[in-house]
């Protein structure tokens, strides 16, 4: 077959969605496959020092016949403009006109382009946040995704879920057919695993500014569905007794953020509470295993990438029983309601003074990141490559 990807959300996007594909087709592309593949990107507006590493990350292991790769580098015709002239003005230019035609086309990022009357499509959602928690999102872009997201999911061929949360969210929110939808859970590389070097662990501290001080970790673009502000609450109740403690949230800076540094300035936690800004992937490790524990209570979650980051790398994590967090977490992670800062704040403080329950949450933790590899979703994908595109 000759298959098409769209890794624009690869190489573009630094966290979320653009993690999981890079890892994701990573892994695909590294397997012996048989097939000719095409990958995407349209990249106008972003320089080549952001967008050639991701690139070069994604096909440096490469073991697929007949790569080639199609970089649309101009700003007429950037990411944006093309969703402009696709879903907005609706022209039916198909991707095919860019890329050639193809056997099979995937696009890893929520919305479908045009493609040729009978080309077969793989669509993955990743989750439904826009419709579940819809204050978390920007007014204009959730009416822009309440708009195309289900006119994809009705075009495609088959969806990719990243969680059954999601799949069933999809089949109760849109009236998806079950057996249209097939659920593909994200992995843990194996780089992801505790960090005892301390000079690593030191110089890592230095990069980000976080000081000598034990720390909590949030991690995630700062955003209202990553419940932040609620953190910030639940990390002031802990007491006196945790002075010296501090809670570093590290992300880039998302949209509708004001009130969680409005929130710190309230509690007066300047100070106590750090911003270092977006992480990268390769400090990733030492910065899990640095921190005392990853507080984690995102009101919705398609899959929590973080969670299972932070197990492999030996750190007990907190987060919330809502989404796929219960599916990610399992029995491996205290479990709470995100909306309840006393909850919050006494999961925490259970982590912090009980030393069995911590040691038993890391050997549960290590466990259940083994669960989830990049390699067996690459192979899921593969098998779904061949199943649709035979069809």
């Amino acid at each position: 077959m000759r298959i098409g990807i769209d890794i624009t959300s690869a190489v573009r996007q630094g966290a979320g969605i653009g993690r999981f594909t890079r890892e994701l087709i990573r892994a695909y592309l590294a397997l012996d496959l048989p097939h000719e593949h095409v990958l995407f990107a349209a990249t106008g507006g972003l320089p080549r020092s952001t967008t050639e590493p991701r690139l070069t990350y994604i096909t440096q292991s490469a073991q697929a016949r007949h790569l080639k790769v199609r970089i649309c580098n101009s700003r007429v015709l950037s990411d944006d403009w093309l969703h402009r002239l696709w879903h907005r003005a609706r022209l039916p230019v198909p991707i095919e006109a860019l890329i050639g035609r193809v056997d099979l086309f995937h696009e890893p990022d929520f919305v479908l382009p045009p493609t040729l009357l009978r080309t077969p499509t793989v669509l993955t959602v990743h989750d439904l946040t826009f419709i579940r928690d819809a204050e978390s999102a920007l007014p204009k872009l959730r009416r822009y995704l309440n708009r195309v997201v289900p006119r994809s999911v009705a075009r495609a061929t088959l969806v990719l879920a990243d969680s059954l949360a999601t799949q069933g969210d999809l089949v109760e929110l849109f009236g998806t057919s079950p057996d249209k939808i097939t659920t593909m859970y994200g992995g843990v590389d194996g780089r992801f695993a505790p960090v005892r070097d301390q000079v690593h662990l030191t110089a890592i501290r230095a990069k980000y500014n976080i000081g000598p001080e034990p720390f909590i970790l949030g991690l995630g673009t700062l955003q209202p569905r990553k419940n932040y502000r609620r953190l910030v609450q639940a990390f002031s109740e802990l007491g006196p007794s945790t002075s010296g403690l501090r809670l570093v949230i590290a992300g880039g800076k998302g949209w509708l953020y004001d009130s969680i540094f409005s929130e710190v300035q309230r509690l007066g936690l300047k100070g106590r509470v750090l911003f270092p800004g977006f992480v990268d992937d390769d400090d990733l490790p030492a910065l899990y295993s640095a921190a005392e524990l990853l507080a984690y209570p995102s009101l919705y979650e398609g899959f929590g990438l973080p969670v299972l980051e932070a197990m492999a790398c030996g750190t007990p994590v907190v987060t919330s029983n809502t989404s796929s967090l219960v599916e990610v977490g399992g029995d491996a992670a205290l479990l709470v309601e995100p909306a309840d800062v006393d909850a919050i704040a006494d999961a925490i403080r259970r982590i912090l003074t009980d030393a069995d329950l911590r040691q038993a949450l890391v050997a549960r933790g290590l466990e259940q990141a083994r669960r989830f590899t990049w390699e067996k979703a690459a192979l899921q994908l593969k098998g779904v490559y061949e199943r649709i595109g035979a069809i």
